[in-house]
């Protein structure tokens, strides 16, 4: 057994007896929390406050960071330069924790390139949203006035949406500062303002121009509640397995999906009747054909017959060709793809080859569908139609069925495919191709690389993209239609070829003389476009890299939205919000009654949300991105890295104690002549800075959170701080030069600290930066935000060192873990079995940190645990031991390292391992098979020992 010389225990006596005067020493004064005139460099108290707080912490650096010009790049800079265009905010509402996101890591990417010598420039800006900002202002007026948008005109409803603008645009605005994006604000946009509107004008016309945008007769996504077409990016598709019930916007009671109705159309002259089948019973109305597979025995025979539509007795001609499909589909008619087998159909199935539309703009049955239905919602026609047919005699069943159904992302109504009026369209083929090559060959890195497939499935599919909106909020297109004397007003505006495109009404009149475009789920509806427009309009690739975050989600994995009412605003974590506080606030948002659900925030938030601060949430949002494409987001979480800067805090204030107001820290540290826990947490710190900057090189962020968020807890706050503390005594006087070397490893390890922890937790950096000493003589930069970011210093490496104190580490955790199954807190005798040399050498090198007892054989009555193959720890326990419990943890461990055996040894079995393996690794591979084959015979000792003592007993 190996004795370990209880030298701790008389630095631990010297730190008992100091430790009253020590505690009055580090708070000499109270803190005073002092004002700052706004834009001006914080006033620090000349005391740190005994605890950290968020808000006093948050305060006036972010005004002061401004007024300096730290967040404007110089266009005149001959630094590499690194730009970010934030993904503009929509001024529909309040920022929600989804760009809180966003902005952490923007913010964090801003930041480092900015203090590893980039011109760093991040670019504001905030979207009109056209639609979104329509629907919330047209809410508004409906709830507070009792008014449509009809109802006070054009010109004062978008003035309403400008007063709405410059309040929510002022709210987004004051977020982003309380989170600390350093956005170059000289550089702000409004999609809608003077040289963006500019801009959009100038790329519909160059478009037009190339060909690129057209208008045509084609099916839209048309929302029956927004009353105008949607994008296909603004359709989510749920495929439903059997019947289901969902609520529809303007339906009182949830409406019947996924059900296959089947019912018959009388045939002409009384020949009999034709089944068909449909998910969509209310769209039989504008039915004009029926197909019918030509192998189908049952009705093949019917080809070229009619049969009668018994509501608006239209006839209806039978096709008995199943290939004759349009791969466009609408209200009137069901898609039917192309059969190989008449099995392929229920019955009959029919055909959209033609089809009339039969809803009104607002969805209702218009008076192509019939007399009787004419005025009807679509849904409540749906029910209606099924009464009438059973009184027809024509009902014949229903039963579930799988289907796909398209809803609005905004609205949650369901989409109908339908023709209206002459859209605008933009031809997508040619800019597409020019995407998926930019992905194809590198010009483009998509990140996480698992996404390609996305990209490439999606633009190879890609349809033409309807840009005609009917509402009144947004940007016009710039086209202009010539008009006759002898026109009517019935036809205005029907002959595409007499539509003028340009830049103004005056240069199209001079025309008409001649007549005539990161979260991930938004990949596709912007990014993909912005390269198929930056490509086309700008000749290159807009940006290099793609990088694509979580979705933020609540703690129960459902994506946030306003419907459910789990939206969290970033500002109720960063201040804090009580219950009542979270209710109020959902009762007086701009939510419909039916859409508030307090009952969750009950159960979600029983006691509110507790203040966090901006720097634990923006560490614990970017610490959640390693979780695949979705964040279940636990406040708790957060609350723990708020707990967490209270560490940080507690480390400058022992620091500031321990320095004392006269010191001064060295312009370098001679890591040679310094004790080895002082080399270990330098070349630890190392590691952590190689891995922090390569994980921010490889967009991993969760991984560089991981890297320094070990580092200052598990080895600098838990390890090296407790390990010196002892040295910053009076006496004994040898530990002199050990406290000197002591004090300047900390003030280098927390500066650098700081240094490399800024990107993510810029305020509370700021503050403990500046409360550390500067070097004499030093060109300190006057803020952490423009110092360097911190790199490696190789002489500063020490992998044996490490490799050491891992060991020695890996041993008090083990002894600690014995030591939880004592019932007592007294301190008990603790042994050491070391197997080899080296082993002894680095036990008794770093025996201060490791309290072990002079025995020459195990004791009885001690649990065990295995360090290694070469090390066992013993703790010697009050009374017997209780030897199934020992047996138990051994069988566990033996079990342990069996799965790991066999899973090296099956894999060096392996088919073609010896052939296709490099040397390197299957000599790794062959030390890991020794090593456990080891380790598993110190078990056996061990368990050898237990059964001994166990029979003496």
């Amino acid at each position: 057994m190996l004795q370990a010389q209880p030298a701790l225990d008389v630095l631990k006596k010297v730190e008992k007896k100091h430790r009253g005067k020590a505690v009055e020493d580090e708070n000499p004064e109270d803190f005073i929390d002092q004002d700052t005139p706004n834009g001006q460099k914080k006033l620090l108290a000349p005391q740190m406050a005994n605890q950290y707080c968020p808000s006093t912490v948050e305060k006036s650096w972010y005004a002061w960071w401004e007024s300096s010009g730290y967040f404007r790049a110089d266009s005149a800079s001959t630094k590499p330069p690194f730009v970010i265009v934030m993904p503009p905010p929509n001024v529909t509402g309040a920022l929600h924790i989804g760009h809180a996101l966003t902005v952490a890591i923007e913010d964090a990417m801003i930041r480092w390139r900015r203090m590893s010598g980039y011109n760093a420039l991040w670019v504001p800006g905030v979207d009109h949203a056209g639609i979104a900002t329509q629907v919330v202002v047209e809410k508004k007026l409906m709830r507070e006035r009792n008014l449509t948008r009809h109802d006070i005109g054009p010109d004062n409803f978008v003035c309403e949406v400008l007063k709405w603008k410059e309040r929510y645009g002022g709210t987004i605005l004051n977020q982003l500062h309380r989170l600390g994006a350093s956005l170059d604000w000289s550089r702000e946009a409004f999609t809608m303002d003077e040289q963006r509107s500019n801009a959009v004008t100038e790329a519909f016309v160059r478009l037009h121009k190339e060909g690129l945008i057209y208008r045509d007769n084609r099916l839209v996504n048309w929302d029956c509640t927004l009353l105008t077409s949607i994008s296909e990016i603004e359709v989510d598709h749920i495929d439903l397995k059997e019947e289901t019930m969902l609520k529809i916007p303007g339906y009182a009671t949830p409406v019947q999906f996924g059900v296959l109705i089947s019912f018959a159309y009388p045939l002409e002259e009384g020949l009999g009747e034709i089944v068909v089948a449909t998910t969509r019973i209310e769209t039989m109305l504008g039915d004009t054909a029926i197909a019918v597979h030509p192998e189908d025995k049952r009705y093949m025979h019917l080809h070229g017959r009619y049969a009668v539509h018994p509501f608006n007795g239209r006839k209806l001609k039978i096709i008995c060709d199943a290939e004759i499909v349009d791969p466009s589909f609408g209200t009137g008619a069901v898609k039917i793809a192309p059969a190989h087998d008449p099995n392929d159909f229920e019955v009959g199935r029919r055909n959209n080859l033609q089809f009339i539309n039969i809803l009104t703009d607002d969805g209702k049955i218009n008076s192509n569908g019939g007399a009787q239905f004419e005025g009807m919602p679509r849904f409540t026609a749906r029910i209606c139609i099924i009464e009438a047919l059973k009184a027809k005699g024509l009902y014949k069943g229903a039963k579930n069925t799988e289907t796909s159904l398209g809803i609005c992302s905004r609205t949650n109504d369901i989409v109908e495919p339908m023709i209206k009026s002459p859209q605008w369209f933009v031809n997508c083929n040619t800019m597409a191709k020019v995407a998926l090559d930019a992905v194809r060959s590198k010009r483009i890195e998509i990140i996480p690389p698992q996404y390609e497939q996305d990209w490439y499935r999606w633009l190879e599919n890609i349809r033409d993209w309807c840009v005609s909106r009917q509402h009144w909020w947004g940007h016009r297109v710039p086209a202009w239609y010539v008009t006759l004397e002898d026109d009517q007003e019935k036809t205005l505006g029907s002959d595409n070829d007499r539509w003028i495109v340009a830049k103004s009404e005056s240069a199209a009149s001079v025309e008409a003389q001649k007549i005539l475009e990161t979260g991930l789920d938004i990949l596709f509806c912007w990014v993909a476009r912005m390269v198929m427009m930056g490509t086309q309009l700008g000749g290159d690739v807009p940006f290099q890299k793609v990088y694509l975050h979580p979705i933020v989600c609540d703690t129960h994995g459902r994506k946030m939205c306003k419907s459910l009412g789990n939206v969290i605003d970033p500002l109720e974590v960063i201040n804090g919000m009580t219950l009542e506080g979270l209710v109020k606030r959902l009762e007086e948002g701009n939510l419909d009654p039916d859409e508030l659900n307090l009952e969750r925030k009950l159960t979600d938030y029983p006691d509110g949300i507790a203040e966090c601060g901006t720097d634990a949430l923006r560490f614990a949002l970017i610490s959640y991105t390693s979780q695949s494409d979705r964040i279940n987001l636990d406040i708790k979480r957060v609350v723990g890295y708020r707990q967490w800067c209270n560490k940080l805090w507690n480390a400058i204030r022992f620091a500031m104690g321990k320095l004392g107001v006269h010191y001064s820290p060295p312009a370098t540290v001679d890591v040679s002549i310094m004790p080895p826990i002082c080399k270990w947490i330098l070349s630890a710190l190392n590691k952590a800075t190689g891995k922090t900057v390569t994980s921010l090189e490889a967009y991993k962020f969760s991984d560089a959170t991981s890297a320094i968020y070990s580092w200052w807890q598990y080895q600098l706050c838990d390890v090296f701080i407790e390990a010196i503390k002892p040295y910053f005594f009076n006496e004994p006087q040898e530990f002199e030069s050990a406290r000197v070397a002591s004090r300047d490893t900390l003030w280098v390890c927390l500066e650098t600290g700081l240094r490399l922890l800024h990107p993510f937790m810029p305020y509370i950096t700021e503050e403990l930066w500046q409360h550390l000493p500067q070097p004499k003589y030093s060109c300190r930069q006057d803020s952490i935000m423009i110092s360097e970011y911190p790199s490696l210093v190789e002489e500063w490496t020490n992998d044996n060192l490490e490799n050491e104190m891992d060991i020695v580490l890996d041993t008090v955790n083990k002894i600690r873990s014995l030591k939880t199954r004592t019932e007592r807190k007294e301190r008990r005798p603790a042994f050491a079995l070391c197997r080899s040399q080296d082993v002894t050498a680095t036990i008794q090198c770093h025996q201060s940190l490791i309290i072990l007892t002079e025995n020459d054989e195990t004791p009885a009555d001690c649990a065990i645990a295995i360090v290694n193959k070469d090390l066992s720890v013993y703790l010697k326990l009050q009374g017997a031991i209780n030897a199934e419990a020992e047996r138990e943890k051994l069988r566990k461990k033996r079990v342990g390292i069996q799965k790991l055996h066999h899973a090296v040894t099956h894999m060096m079995d392996a088919s073609g391992y010896r052939e296709k393996a490099p040397q390197s690794v299957q000599e790794g591979d062959m030390r890991k098979h020794i090593a456990l084959l080891q380790e598993l015979e110190v078990v056996s000792e061990a368990e050898k020992k237990l059964d001994a003592k166990t029979d003496n007993i």
